[in-house]
């Protein structure tokens, strides 16, 4: 018989890709990760790991097993669903790792919507990029996450999760109010690339985003000035320091001096909610997929 948690174990280290990171994912020490990798193997009878340096790579055989693990917990996830379902628990927290302009933008109303809507569920937010809170979420840090396409983030095929499509948020450019683009009725981005530039850090899928729509417009963009803080981008671009490339939810309700916002066609940001692959149909978290779709809908972004 295989245990469960081993398979938990399993998708850990597979995922974080090192036997420490993995143990600090789950609370265990690396040494009881690496008994319950041994153990696991033991009781499949197939080595499941190859060790080079620091990280562990699957074998074929743990590639299978992976695949396996990934419908065993989801199947899981179902099963506990449907028991709180049985149970009537619709009173209770839910964890939600999102980042700070969805926050505002969408998780937000949608925790106004449910004090009306299904008043037992309380929501609890942990501010992540949009490049981490996946990873809290297959973690088991978080309940929900609200994230964004980036590179290397899983895909809508990954079995681990499941996806709902929230919007897709177009960037507006951000100029100096004395800027000699600042009166043109159309700006390209072509147009900008000897300016400074200023943005995200590397990491952020934001700066991703910048330097892709940069360089489809033929060139590399010098960010010389780095903040994952869009109010403190705003803020650089009105001394002068640079232009800037802002998600236009972002820039809602934000004071604006001494800088111009035009519209900057091609670049957007995909948001979406995602919960492990089963837990969708959770009383607790139904509720709250079901009251971010109608917020999402009703967002103007274009």
């Amino acid at each position: 018989m295989i245990d469960t948690r081993r398979l938990r174990t399993l998708r850990a280290v597979a995922d974080h890709g090192t036997v420490t990171a993995a143990a600090a994912a789950l609370h265990l020490t690396p040494s009881a990760v690496s008994q319950q990798l041994v153990a696991l193997e033991h009781e499949v009878g197939h080595r499941l790991f190859t060790r080079d340096g620091r990280g562990v790579h699957l074998t074929a055989v743990g590639k299978i097993m992976l695949s396996h693990a990934n419908e065993v917990l989801a199947q899981l996830e179902r099963a506990e669903a449907e028991v709180a379902a049985y149970a009537a628990g619709e009173v209770g927290e839910v964890t939600v790792a999102c980042f700070a302009t969805a926050i505002s933008a969408v998780l937000s109303p949608a925790i106004i919507a449910l004090r009306d809507n299904a008043p037992g569920v309380r929501v609890r937010v942990l501010d992540a990029e949009g490049d981490q809170s996946l990873a809290m979420l297959l973690d088991s840090e978080a309940d929900l996450a609200i994230a964004v396409e980036y590179r290397g983030a899983p895909d809508a095929s990954d079995r681990r999760l499941s996806r709902l499509p929230l919007y897709a948020e177009p960037f507006d450019l951000v100029l100096p109010g004395h800027h000699p683009a600042a009166e043109a009725p159309l700006t390209s981005l072509a147009s900008l690339a000897s300016e400074t530039w200023i943005g995200p850090y590397p990491g952020n899928p934001v700066h991703d985003v910048i330097t892709f729509a940069c360089q489809r417009a033929g060139f590399t963009p010098d960010l010389a000035h780095c903040s994952d803080d869009f109010r403190a981008v705003v803020a650089l671009v009105g001394a002068g320091a640079g232009v800037a490339l802002v998600p236009r939810l972002a820039l809602r309700d934000m004071v604006l001096p001494g800088v111009v916002v035009r519209h900057a066609p091609g670049p957007e940001r995909r948001v979406f909610a995602a919960v492990r692959r089963g837990a969708d149909s959770h009383p607790l978290v139904r509720p709250l997929l079901s009251a971010l779709r109608t917020v999402a809908a009703s967002l103007g972004t274009g």
